[in-house]
């Protein structure tokens, strides 16, 4: 089992990892900011980081490249925020980070995201982020656990759910920038077109476009849009 320090500036986040992360057999270290980081870092090395972003003296961000340019890097680093972006989870592998989970951090994905990390003996993937927007009734972010949206983190390729509806996707993150977001984006409004049927007037609400533009962004995706004619609201 690993040494797994635990940064967050929320006690309930610390001791709800703590309790979970323990369960699986781990030993687990606190820390409540950047300062007692570096000080458990520094005493220690940690077999695998989870690292909130959002902390009130130095952020998780501002940390992992300290310890990148210092040599510190030596363990992988989780990156955790309740406000992640594309952008943030781009720039955080960047800087070193393997993984960003956003919170409320649904348990099976802290605990694969874990067991990816730990994993010393297999070649490193390139980063992915996954995005998901559906249901669970898993979560480990918020006390107490209850049902709540997710959003990025760290997964590996899985099947699509029936009937097409794609809530779940894997995205490369080596690739360029533009790439990178044509993928997300087409991924985001098929998993619309397939949720409302093809209903173009109720995707058009969802995602905040006017038709018009709707029909050339797709367009310019590429998305097919025959699949999901059926029930459709055009």
């Amino acid at each position: 089992m690993a040494t797994i320090l635990v940064v967050d500036d929320e006690l309930g986040i610390r001791a709800l990892l703590s309790e979970i992360l323990s369960d699986e057999g781990h030993t687990i270290e606190l820390a409540e900011n950047a300062a007692q980081a570096r000080s458990v870092r520094e005493r220690m090395r940690p077999d695998l980081v989870l690292l909130d972003i959002w902390m009130p003296d130095v952020d998780g961000i501002t940390l992992l490249k300290e310890w990148g340019s210092s040599g510190q890097l030596s363990m992988p680093v989780i990156m955790m925020s309740g406000h992640g972006t594309i952008d943030t989870a781009v720039e955080a592998t960047k800087f070193g980070a393997i993984a960003f989970l956003e919170k409320p951090i649904t348990l099976q994905k802290l605990l694969r995201a874990v067991e990816q990390a730990l994993v010393k003996t297999a070649p490193r993937p390139a980063p992915t982020v996954t995005m998901a927007s559906f249901e669970r009734n898993d979560m480990v972010g918020g006390l107490p656990i209850s049902h709540a949206p997710t959003g990025l983190s760290v997964a590996p390729a899985v099947a699509l759910p029936p009937q097409g509806l794609a809530s779940e996707q894997v995205f490369e993150l080596d690739r360029p920038l533009r790439e990178a977001r044509d993928a997300f984006e087409k991924s985001y409004f098929e998993f619309h077109l397939a949720k409302e049927n093809g209903s173009m007037t109720r995707v058009a609400e969802k995602t905040g476009l006017e038709r018009t533009h709707l029909y050339r962004k797709l367009k310019q995706l590429g998305v097919d849009l025959t699949r999901n004619k059926r029930n459709s609201g055009i």
